[in-house]
């Protein structure tokens, strides 16, 4: 059903449909006002329907790439936004327009079904440093609030810390490491960071964790010589986290890393030697994230994981020079699960984040 409303002697153009609701040039209260509404809506239908209530997640992006983001939120799977509220920034643009959907999630006859409400705001640039009085009405307040800017908006962001309590990042949007990681720090003293650069290398670090699991190699810990990182050019972040992983575990004093012929290099000091670092890109790594590893120790024994078709393939020679290869079942989550998993850990707090962001920082600095 359409119709218009005549507020404060303004026209407004509504939309009715089943579970949606849409209107230009609207206001936030309004907005909060139309999800009452949808509820009630869906309430009196006598449907077995309950609105899933876990976190808000806001997100602020170009409206250019409006559709590219709802395609990657649609692919969480079940780690899904209980209210997705996403901000879609245009330029040139000084009002308000809104749409409002509620969808239910697909259950089996006779059960409950979770409904998801989306809201989908379109604001214009002016508008960022005041985007909390817009969203407050729209947030459920009873849930955690997080926050995820794809496109920048480092405004929009700061606008909102007083609204919400987790802040997803990814460093590598960022052109510079060493920004990225520091403003990752710089936001985790209002707001737990869950960092997606981070995500990514969680294979990684469980398979190297697990390489030298077995008791007979786990002295060699102690003997590391040297590490080698491989990424995609601009997840050159993603790399340095690992190093940072690695210097926080075995207790290295990290050292800052300079620019060589294209890579990144330096070192981390160990309890009685020296361990070599190098990062390197690689051009022919297509997502995002890292593409192989190399590890070696001070008594010959090395060990690589490299990014390929099913899993990770590796590879480790022992001291008396035998080699073993095998293959990584399962090993990467890709783009959908990373985002998935960074919602799933808004909800989670994981400790080894922080000393591997700060070990981070120190190389980058």
């Amino acid at each position: 059903m359409a119709r218009d409303l005549e507020e404060h002697g303004q026209a407004r153009d509504v939309s009715w449909m089943e579970g949606v609701w849409t209107e230009r040039d609207t206001t936030p209260s309004r907005i909060e006002a139309a999800l009452r509404e949808l509820l009630h809506y869906t309430y009196a239908r006598g449907d077995a329907k309950v609105p899933a209530r876990v976190l808000n997640l806001v997100v602020i992006a170009d409206r250019e790439w409006r559709g590219e983001i709802q395609n990657r939120l649609e692919r969480v799977g079940r780690y899904h936004p209980s209210r997705t509220i996403l901000c879609a920034v245009e330029a040139g643009r000084t009002s308000l327009d809104a749409m409002v959907t509620m969808t239910p999630a697909e259950q089996p006859r006779g059960t409950l079904a979770l409904c998801h409400e989306h809201l989908v705001v379109d604001v214009g640039p002016q508008h960022l440093k005041h985007l909390a009085t817009i969203v407050d009405p729209m947030i459920a307040s009873e849930l955690a609030t997080v926050v995820w800017s794809p496109h920048g908006h480092e405004e929009a962001v700061d606008a909102l810390l007083g609204l919400a309590q987790v802040v997803l990042v990814d460093s590598h949007d960022m052109p510079d490491p060493a920004d990225a990681v520091a403003r990752a720090r710089r936001l985790a003293e209002e707001a737990y960071v869950v960092d997606l650069s981070w995500l990514r290398s969680t294979p990684w670090r469980e398979r190297v964790a697990a390489s030298f699991d077995p008791p007979e190699w786990r002295p060699e810990l102690g003997k590391i010589s040297s590490v080698t990182v491989r990424h995609r050019p601009d997840s050159a972040a993603s790399g340095v986290l690992f190093f940072g992983w690695l210097a926080s575990r075995l207790g290295w004093t990290p050292g800052g890393l300079v620019a060589q012929n294209g890579s990144l290099v330096g070192h981390a000091t160990a309890h009685r030697h020296d361990v070599a670092l190098r990062l390197e890109p690689d051009e022919g790594q297509n997502a995002p994230g890292l593409a192989g590893i190399a590890v070696e120790t001070e008594s010959g024994m090395s060990l690589s994981l490299d990014r390929g078709e099913g899993g990770l393939g590796a590879r480790r020679r022992t001291r008396d020079g035998r080699e073993y290869a095998w293959t990584v079942m399962g090993a990467s989550r890709g783009e959908a699960g990373i985002l998935g998993e960074g919602i799933r850990q808004a909800l989670l707090r994981d400790p080894t984040y922080k000393p591997e962001r700060s070990d981070a920082q120190g190389m980058l600095r």
